[in-house]
């Protein structure tokens, strides 16, 4: 019996594209897209980010002709005639970016309901 290789996965032509689905990621980091917009890229990177140049990293479904030159970062085309590129933050200053930016949004919640209580001249106040 003849040994298959299994089949590579294929975009059907009425599919939709996954052109945003970054493959071959690094355990411990957390990827995402960037727009080369003003002084996007520059900031992320006062924030521990860091631009991808692994030239094992693939962005969205095959194409053709779409190289990246050995050491440069990892792009994309975004529309519209602007670039993407990859870029990666360690998993635990990723987990505490969100646990600041949660602690901010639940201050605000509860300052809200403080304040509501406060006004409230009758009947109560239940929020669940």
């Amino acid at each position: 019996m003849e040994k298959r290789l299994p089949r590579e996965k294929r975009t059907p032509i009425n599919g939709t594209r996954n052109i945003l689905t970054i493959r071959g990621q690094e355990p411990g980091y957390r990827y995402r897209i960037v727009n080369d917009d003003g002084d996007r890229i520059p900031m992320l990177q006062e924030q521990g980010y860091e631009l991808v140049q692994d030239a094992s990293i693939t962005v969205g479904d095959r194409r053709i002709a779409n190289p990246t030159k050995e050491g440069s970062p990892v792009q994309v085309s975004v529309g519209g005639g602007q670039k993407g590129f990859v870029m990666r933050i360690k998993e635990e200053w990723y987990q505490e970016d969100q646990k600041t930016k949660q602690k901010a949004v639940d201050d605000l919640d509860e300052s809200m309901k403080a304040n509501a209580k406060k006004i409230a001249d009758y009947g109560s106040l239940k929020i669940s």
